[in-house]
């Protein structure tokens, strides 16, 4: 009997990651909704990320200009797990993706929270906001190069103690090699920093 079709790409994708060396490591929380967090320090972060998505056999959705969604490419991008929000909106990103979360029973939205390939001194804080604002956990993807590993770690539900949470963040990617390393900043968010 013939595979499922949806079994099929999960097939598929961890064929091709044993052929690349890679393995998967931690099987996804069995949580309906959570923020993905991953690094970002290269173009090949999302090329490995969707295969282990596909690999784990789960679809995170991902935030893209209104505009990406609007004529033929529309619904490829919605199919693909695209949320459209309109940064010229007058309520916040933040809002607007907390409002997904509650208009749907599963959602997993994936994140790099440097924001940009390139280095950068802090993180971006709108994971954090939003998994406080939709009160869904955060959940810690990895991509570890070195060891060519790939899956998910700890689950931190934001408790508002900004540093005790970012601590745990820290001690998990304290051991996890992104693609380029001389890209990967500090993991810090601004907010932590002690005010003048």
């Amino acid at each position: 009997m013939a595979p499922a079709p949806r079994k099929v790409l999960p097939r598929l994708a961890k064929a091709w990651l044993r052929l690349a060396g890679w393995k998967l490591a931690g099987d996804p929380p069995s949580l309906p909704k959570y923020v993905l967090i991953s690094q970002h320090t290269s173009n090949w972060d999302g090329w490995y990320f969707l295969l282990f998505a596909l690999a784990f056999d789960i679809r995170p959705s991902f935030i893209g200009k209104h505009t990406l969604f609007r004529g033929p490419l529309g619904p490829i991008a919605r199919w693909l797990g695209g949320i459209p929000v309109d940064r010229s909106a007058h309520h916040d990103l933040v809002t607007q993706l907390a409002d997904a979360f509650r208009a749907r029973d599963r959602l997993i939205l994936g994140m790099a929270p440097e924001g940009t390939r390139h280095r950068v001194e802090y993180w971006k804080s709108g994971f954090y906001h939003l998994a406080r604002t939709a009160n869904v956990p955060i959940v810690f993807g990895r991509l570890d190069f070195r060891r060519r590993e790939g899956g998910f770690g700890g689950v931190l539900q934001p408790t508002g103690d900004l540093k005790a949470d970012m601590d745990r963040i820290r001690a998990f990617y304290a051991d996890v090699t992104p693609c380029k390393p001389e890209q990967a900043g500090p993991i810090r968010l601004k907010e932590e920093q002690p005010a003048p």
